[in-house]
């Protein structure tokens, strides 16, 4: 019984489209936000997608067949959110999910991090960060309006550059900083990235998505209804999606500096220098762990705004007092 009990806790009553934990919260957007960054759904069959599929259509329409659980609907639209992006339904490529996103980044993190930086791997590191980031914010990007090509690549190109514009110019000034000593100076260096990838991640965001605040983007009313696409709306997504990057980084690229200083002056590391490069990816993949699904909790996928906010031509079409959009994320 105590089983059973604890089971229906964890799987509560299914209901298609909505979160299995509580929105509201800081912790239930977390829990949720751990089904979507789940690795193992990088490994999710065609097969079983196709199932998974077809198993919420089936209980959209009620033509479920008898038999199953709780656990197996919710199963199934973890691993639908996962894969697909939810105004398309296409499947977004492996290293632009957000499942994949510590597992692609980790080794762009670690090679930001690397201590005496050249100019030439801090160009590359950076143009490979942005790159990467990029394609994540275009692939999980509100998509209720089509965004062209032209968008994309002027979008791309003004992330690149203010990412390596922000962290060569950092570097420049530390190494003419006469005032600092050799020790002083290579570990404010290990901090230089931070700025900069912050700085970019927000550029980037705005770039990539500038179109959601031409076209504005797709709202719908408290039965999900679509009811028009607001501009206003578009600025909260992106205001909320800007925020989660700057948080992102900072547990990513200030606490591995600040552990591999002090680790590096243990007795292990300075006995066995090999054992440097190994440590200091664990680290960065732990922060990284940590980091992505704290940073995107800030804020639910589906946000809400009051009504009255919007547009006057979308507060005709509905009586709600709230109305709710896709962020992105």
């Amino acid at each position: 019984m105590a089983a059973a009990a604890g089971a229906a806790a964890e799987y509560p009553p299914f209901v298609l489209g909505r979160a299995r934990y509580d929105q509201s919260t800081f912790h239930g957007r977390f829990r949720h936000f751990l089904d979507i960054i789940d690795p193992r759904t990088l490994f999710v069959t065609e097969h079983r997608l196709k199932a998974a599929v077809q198993l919420l259509e089936d209980f959209k329409y009620g033509s479920l067949p008898s038999g199953v659980s709780n656990q197996q609907l919710w199963e199934a639209q973890k691993i639908k959110q996962a894969v697909l992006h939810p105004d398309t339904n296409e499947k977004i490529l492996m290293p632009f999910r957000m499942s994949g996103y510590i597992p692609f980044g980790t080794p762009i993190v670690i090679g930001l991090l690397l201590p005496q930086q050249t100019l030439a791997t801090t160009v590359f590191w950076q143009w490979l960060n942005q790159s990467h980031n990029a394609c994540v914010n275009y692939a999980n990007r509100n998509a209720t309006k089509p965004t062209g090509m032209s968008k994309f690549l002027l979008g791309y190109s003004g992330a690149v550059a203010s990412a390596v514009s922000l962290a060569v110019g950092l570097n420049v000034f530390i190494k003419k900083a006469s005032r600092f000593n050799p020790a002083t100076r290579s570990l404010i260096q290990r901090f230089v990235p931070f700025p900069a990838v912050a700085a970019a991640n927000v550029s980037n965001v705005v770039l990539m998505r500038h179109g959601e605040l031409e076209e504005g983007i797709s709202v719908m009313d408290e039965d999900g209804n679509a009811i028009g696409f607001s501009k206003i709306a578009a600025r909260h997504a992106l205001m909320e999606t800007a925020l989660t990057r700057v948080v992102l980084p900072v547990p990513i690229l200030v606490l591995p500096p600040i552990i591999m200083s002090f680790l590096e002056k243990t007795r292990m590391l300075q006995a066995r220098p090999r054992l440097t490069l190994p440590v200091h990816s664990l680290v960065c993949l732990a922060a990284f762990g940590f980091a992505l699904p704290l940073a995107i909790s800030l804020f639910p996928q589906i946000s809400e705004i009051e009504t009255s906010k919007l547009e006057p031509k979308i507060q005709s079409k509905t009586l709600g007092k709230r109305s709710f959009f896709n962020k992105g994320l």
